[in-house]
């Protein structure tokens, strides 16, 4: 049991480290780039309606 929570420990490390790895590269993309910016908003603007209508559809 403990080296399952070991392993599951590990495996929380390595995904928040990749993760701020990857936002400090895509932040330092953003900054560089207003365009990308702008269509980066826009992707999330239309992910968030895709999620919401989903939600909606189950409801």
């Amino acid at each position: 049991m403990n080296k399952n929570t070991m392993n599951v420990v590990k495996g929380v490390a390595i995904g928040m480290a990749a993760g701020m790895a990857v936002g400090y590269v895509g932040k330092k993309a953003a900054d560089d780039n207003p365009k990308l910016r702008k269509k980066a908003n826009r992707a999330y603007k239309t992910f968030e309606n895709i999620v919401d209508t989903a939600q909606y559809m189950f409801k």
